[in-house]
């Protein structure tokens, strides 16, 4: 059952940033994810403000998902994030009704 990354982002160093920009997407793609949304217009209707960057990556299961973000890969993208802005990232398994 697919599974979605959903990740909230304010950023305080958009030039730092770029560092993990540049180096989550091997991650992503090493573990079979698909961009959904990357930072496009989102407004918050219900709950905190918007973020400035709202991101949703599909997989094709949610231990795909978890190992993604576990992954040495990801890791060594989130430590070129840290400090230079807030992200919140979910796990979401997808429903086939």
């Amino acid at each position: 059952m697919k599974a979605y990354w959903i990740a909230h982002v304010d950023i305080s160093d958009l030039e730092q940033y770029q560092q993990y920009t540049q180096r989550a997407p091997a991650a992503f793609k090493a573990y079979g994810g698909k961009f959904l949304a990357r930072g496009g217009r989102s407004e918050a209707l219900e709950g905190r403000s918007t973020p400035q960057r709202s991101v949703v990556i599909e997989f094709d299961s949610y231990e795909q998902a978890l190992a993604c973000y576990r992954s040495a890969e990801y890791q060594d993208a989130c430590s070129h994030r840290q400090g230079v802005a807030k992200a919140e990232v979910i796990i979401v398994e997808g429903f086939e009704g």
